[in-house]
């Protein structure tokens, strides 16, 4: 296995590789992780982007080198989380933004 480094946003290069994990502290990446379905080891003690957690592909496991080659280990092994789209995470959110206004904007007299 080869390391593989990728820019922020790089997402091509996510899609085009086989990846069995990502190293990451962008919030940015957890998402991307996320819809694809790729165990993500999140490289900070905290996120704004909670979701990635609780139903996506992102651990939190900070900086401590043990907690980071531990968590490494049980990916590698098949452990890793490879979550689920949280809700509203469907590309459709343009068709949600045109019904609520249409649905509030009084009807024509």
């Amino acid at each position: 296995m080869n390391p593989q480094i990728f820019r922020e946003y790089d997402i091509r290069g996510l899609v085009e590789q086989d990846l069995a994990m990502v190293l990451t502290d962008s919030g940015g990446m957890q998402e991307e992780t996320t819809i694809l379905g790729v165990p993500c080891l999140t490289l900070r003690e905290n996120t704004e982007r909670p979701v990635t957690l609780k139903t996506g592909a992102s651990t939190l496991v900070g900086n401590d080198k043990n907690k980071i080659l531990q968590e490494a280990r049980r990916v590698l092994d098949g452990g890793g989380k490879t979550g689920a789209s949280p809700p509203f995470w469907d590309g459709r959110a343009a068709e949600r933004i045109v019904k609520t206004i249409s649905d509030w904007q009084p009807n024509p007299a």
